[in-house]
């Protein structure tokens, strides 16, 4: 089997709000099982990036494809529904449903079952809360329970919109234990976009820089962490660092 065919890949994508380039000939490529973290600025791009790939924002030039699909022209639901998820910055759940009939809701849009929730909220750490109000959750646990209604709808790649936003260093450890058990069990590829530097660097295989809506570097951590560029445009932002 041509892995290749299995992978999430934009190809040059630009986009134009009037008279603003918010990407730049972005490239981007994720394979089965592989967590890419997204990392620059406020306003870098990365957001837009995440909506190209999901249907929400159409780029003005490029493609997006799915193996040898293309599927830059779908919509939001039929790019969901061909394997591509993603979250939120701002948590969007079913407020006054439990957490299992949360989980239950999106998992039923592809004929999944309560086992399939019950499956889910055990793989999330919320088993114990399965009969609570979404909207009684701490700001943690419903993080983790957006995360398992996105894995409901059976991912191929997930896109993660800063899923550590707004956390104690114990639940980004908590975060990253679940991304990696996730990755183990499904085999899920994953956009991580995120400024907890300590998370991206430690979960993430390869990183890709965004600065003004351009790549300005992509490898291993260890690699983008030593960029001149990147020390320059953000890492020495984000670490306190003089510029």
């Amino acid at each position: 089997m041509n892995t290749a065919s299995q992978h999430l890949v934009a190809e040059a994508i630009s986009v134009r709000f009037g008279g603003l380039e918010a990407l730049r000939a972005v490239d981007l490529a994720i394979g089965p099982g592989e967590i890419v973290g997204l990392i620059g600025s406020n306003g870098a791009g990365k957001s837009t990036l995440i909506n190209v790939l999901s249907g929400f924002q159409r780029p003005t030039a490029g493609a997006v494809k799915l193996g040898d699909r293309p599927i830059g022209g779908l919509s939001p639901h039929l790019v969901a529904r061909a394997g591509i998820v993603r979250t939120f910055q701002a948590v969007r759940l079913f407020q006054d449903l439990s957490v299992v009939n949360n989980v239950a809701a999106a998992a039923a849009a592809l004929g999944g079952s309560l086992s399939t929730a019950n499956t889910l909220i055990e793989m999330l750490g919320l088993s114990d809360l399965r009969d609570q109000r979404a909207g009684s959750l701490s700001y943690a646990h419903q993080r983790r329970l957006a995360i398992a209604r996105s894995l409901a709808l059976k991912p191929r790649f997930l896109l993660l919109d800063e899923p550590a936003a707004g956390m104690t260093p114990a639940e980004v450890a908590d975060i990253k234990a679940i991304l990696l058990e996730v990755r183990e069990n499904t085999g899920t590829g994953m956009l991580l976009v995120e400024h907890n530097m300590s998370l991206v660097m430690s979960t993430c295989e390869r990183l890709v820089v965004l600065d003004s809506g351009r790549v300005i570097a992509r490898g291993s951590p260890q690699a983008v962490r030593r960029d001149p560029a990147v020390r320059a445009s953000y890492l020495g932002e984000v670490s306190g660092e003089k510029q």
